[in-house]
């Protein structure tokens, strides 16, 4: 372990791509947890922290006389967080909530049947706009299923105001853990 106690090429890697991993880790640790899935998130802490230990106790040994390890591992921090914001969006833990906002029309019904075509559950409600009468939909879905979902709705209905949030569900619904 002597790469640990002298300033090399070798050691600064470590440090940049051991944070970057660390951090990663951490965000989709912390998204897990706070979307319910706590015996995984759990499970990914005991990594980050052994990840941790070692990088931080790498950085800490022999930082007074080579202050570049800090200047790698804070870049590396950011750049983690970067990365594991990244990972978290392709992995797309949880559900969410789609609203549609449409003119009332039989394209909005067209659409809405395109929809539960693709196995969407949809529920309609009549509302009032600006601009006349318009029908709110509502889709609950898993969050991998966004982009499926965005596209149907753009293609069928190009003026369609989307609005996605986060969602948990609390009792029943037609989506099952």
């Amino acid at each position: 372990m002597e790469i640990f106690y002298q300033s090399s090429i070798a050691l600064y890697l470590f440090i940049f791509f051991g944070k970057i991993l660390e951090v990663a880790v951490a965000t989709v640790r912390i998204v897990l947890i706070n979307r319910g899935e706590r015996l995984k998130g759990s499970i990914i802490a005991v990594f980050e922290v052994l990840l941790w230990l070692l990088i931080t106790g790498t950085v800490l040994t022999g930082f007074q006389e080579d202050l570049m390890r800090c200047l790698v591992f804070a870049v590396a921090f950011a750049i983690g967080n970067y990365v594991g914001s990244w990972m978290e969006d392709k992995l797309a833990f949880g559900l969410c909530s789609i609203q549609v906002i449409v003119p009332e029309s039989s394209e909005s019904e067209d659409l809405v049947e395109k929809l539960r075509d693709n196995k969407f559950a949809v529920t309609m409600i009549k509302g009032k706009g600006k601009d006349g009468e318009r029908e709110l939909l509502f889709l609950h879905i898993k969050r991998k299923r966004i982009p499926q979902a965005v596209e149907i709705i753009k293609l069928n209905l190009n003026s369609a105001v989307i609005i996605v949030n986060d969602s948990k569900i609390i009792h029943g619904g037609f989506i099952r853990k």
